[in-house]
């Protein structure tokens, strides 16, 4: 069953091919959107990863977690479905 991870405090820049690309090393990436405002279109500064099962799920977490993107340190949690 695919696990949803939040990840807070992205720097504004950050793309989903570059999340997802942060997060294959622990496994399949199903999704990564980004939360955009809907009226200026930017970033939000989070968004979500899916990944295919829980156990590459708290892999990500435990190695990503206050991980440094761009200067600014990541914020992980699971996020219930």
């Amino acid at each position: 069953m695919a696990t949803n991870i939040y990840v807070g405090n992205l720097p504004w820049s950050t793309t989903d091919d570059e999340l997802s690309a942060m997060f294959q090393q622990f496994g399949t990436v199903t999704r990564t959107p980004i939360v955009m405002d809907r009226e200026t279109r930017r970033s939000r500064g989070f968004g979500f990863v899916e990944m295919a099962n829980d156990t590459e799920a708290q892999a990500a977490i435990a190695a990503l977690n206050e991980q440094q993107m761009n200067g600014r340190p990541l914020l992980e949690s699971q996020h219930p479905q």
